[in-house]
């Protein structure tokens, strides 16, 4: 019998994906894909704050050679820096809490109760979000202002009174305008847990002796809590970063709050002091990178699931005659926050001045004015552009960031949430400043610096941690074993994701999708500073006018803003109601 040596042994050949383990087996496109995306959100977030530090440290604006100190930081620490923060925080807090307690209250009457006409109440109390504040904001100086707004001129003919009723340049002027933005924006987040929730657990509450509010606090918030958290830390963090109600009404009143501070020392000095602008942002961001680490410990290790493969039908509480106060509730607020601020647009725009009411001072000459105004039309040609592309790719993104970090294990996603979150921590304008930085830097083969893509990248880093959040609730609340049934029943991967998760977070994927369009509509910090000739956009044209005095312009031009807030969101609103019918 003849041996063989080892040599001449027979071995089996070795497949391709033995050979290259981890090339063909699925896992290098995976690495690929995350690592990719890794590198985009560091451009959209680690580069300019890099950028940023850089800026912190160097003594002179961009392009202008100088030296590096910490003389920016050592402006933080004062005492007059300290009374900026206590403003900043005081106001924010005040706003968020009053404003989630309305929501609450909101979301409570259109989810759960048998209130009249719940469905048009819920579009009402959702519009003023979608309205820019640079327009309410510039409606409510024409209406509180005290010498000749409209509810001081109205007050003083009723009652003879020499005083005004209101002053809207004090601190519950900035509260109340930030308070008619952040109500709706919690209203959206509350809403939707309200509805998402299985009604069963609550009356098992109940029929285990406990009372209706026992019942509220312990199950029906409880299990609400992501949403509620997410939407307050969303909330007090914007408005941190809010700049248009202080701008108009605290600056005459001498109130000034982190945003106006850096707005001032870029834009009202001699030499812009980039260098403090900088340095504060940062302090800005450590006490947010706090409020992200408290949210992440409170949520930690608990579940929220409340949507499973089984059916419900939520119940309505009979609230009786007191159904007509809850109507009453919710008409009041879109009265205040819409109805009296476009009436001032309204009764601005055709009268010659503003304040002097009288017959002979009727005028069209503002619409004329306008509309044969070619800037006016290219910026709202840039705005309404800027909206749709970057709401889209910006939804697009936060959906696969979300999808990451929520529903897989993959290596990386913790990082890919931490650079998703990153710009949420910088005001637009503190990060419009590190891509100024940024964009001089890049090679001349990447021309941003000065275009329309300035302004589309700054949009889709500013939308970026409001798409994450909208997803990451939607898909917290969606049940694995949804996916399990559907892939032990023979669907592919992409067909489960198509099918089940995409369809049952088809909602929230349109709420952030409205909320990004709309405040890429809106947005003004990033927009002053980012902005170049041929790319303005509404809000920049805006605020130049109100600078100059045209407020009754201002007027003619926010109708025709409010307008197309109007049309866009009746256009939504159908296709959404469309689509989910045919589901």
């Amino acid at each position: 019998m003849t041996s063989l040596s080892t040599n001449q042994i027979e071995r089996p050949a070795l497949s391709p994906s033995a050979r290259l383990p981890g090339v063909l087996d699925g896992k290098l496109p995976r690495r690929l894909a995350v690592a990719s995306l890794i590198f985009l959100l560091a451009f959209l977030s680690l580069y300019p704050l890099s950028m940023l530090l850089y800026g912190s440290l160097h003594t002179t604006p961009p392009g202008i050679a100088g030296t590096f100190d910490l003389a920016g930081y050592r402006q933080v620490f004062t005492w007059q820096t300290a009374m900026l923060f206590a403003n900043t925080v005081g106001i924010s807090l005040i706003k968020t809490i009053i404003a989630l307690a309305l929501a609450v209250l909101f979301g409570w009457i259109i989810a759960r109760t048998n209130t009249p006409a719940r469905g048009a109440l819920e579009v009402l109390i959702t519009l003023p979000f979608f309205v820019p504040p640079i327009l309410t904001a510039m409606a409510w100086g024409m209406l509180g202002n005290p010498q000749v707004g409209v509810v001081n001129l109205v007050w003083r003919w009723i009652t003879g009174s020499a005083d005004p009723l209101v002053n809207i340049y004090s601190y519950g002027g900035i509260i109340w305008h930030m308070l008619q933005y952040s109500t709706p924006f919690l209203f959206l987040f509350i809403v939707e847990a309200f509805r998402s929730m299985d009604p069963a657990l609550e009356e098992a509450s109940r029929m285990c002796g406990a009372s209706q509010w026992r019942t509220f606090l312990r199950v029906t918030f409880a299990l609400m809590m992501p949403a509620v958290v997410t939407a307050f830390l969303l909330s007090f963090i914007r408005g941190l970063e809010n700049f248009e109600s202080p701008l108009f009404f605290g600056t005459p009143a001498k109130i000034e709050v982190i945003t106006t501070a850096i707005y001032n020392s870029i834009n009202h000095q001699s030499i812009a002091n980039y260098q403090f602008a900088s340095a504060l942002s940062f302090a800005i961001m450590a006490m947010m990178f706090l409020l992200v680490l408290w949210q992440w410990r409170l949520l930690r290790g608990k579940s929220f699931q409340t949507v499973t493969g089984k059916g419900y039908a939520p119940r309505l509480i009979d609230l009786g005659p007191w159904r007509w106060l809850t109507f009453a509730l919710c008409v009041a607020f879109f009265v205040i926050s819409v109805v009296l601020p476009i009436g001032q647009l309204l009764l601005g725009s055709f009268f010659q001045f503003f304040g002097f009411y009288q017959w002979d001072m009727l005028t069209l000459e503002h619409y004329r004015s306008v509309l044969s105004n070619s800037e006016v039309w290219r910026a709202f040609r840039n705005t309404f552009l800027l909206g749709l592309f970057g709401a889209s790719a910006t939804m697009v993104l936060g959906s696969i960031v979300a999808y990451i970090s929520t529903r897989t294990r993959w290596g990386g996603r913790q990082v890919i949430d931490v650079l998703a979150w990153l710009p949420w921590m910088m005001p637009g304008m503190v990060l419009a400043v590190g891509f100024l930085w940024g964009f001089a830097f890049l090679p001349s083969a990447f021309p941003i610096y000065g275009t329309i893509w300035a302004l589309l990248i700054a949009y889709v880093a500013l939308g970026t941690p409001i798409a994450v959040r909208v997803m990451s609730a939607a898909y917290r609340q969606l049940s694995f074993d949804l996916e399990e049934c559907s892939r032990v029943h023979g669907a592919t991967l992409w067909q489960t994701l198509w099918r089940i998760l995409i369809a049952l977070a088809w909602p929230s994927f349109a709420v952030g999708w409205v909320l990004t369009f709309f405040g890429i509509m809106r947005e003004l910090s990033a927009s002053v500073l980012l902005y170049s000739v041929g790319s303005e956009v509404l809000s920049i044209v805006l605020l130049r006018m109100w600078e100059n005095g045209q407020a009754e312009t201002v007027s003619v031009i926010g109708l025709m803003m409010m307008l197309l807030v109007f049309l866009f969101r009746w256009v939504q609103l159908r296709l959404i109601k469309r689509y989910i019918s045919n589901l």
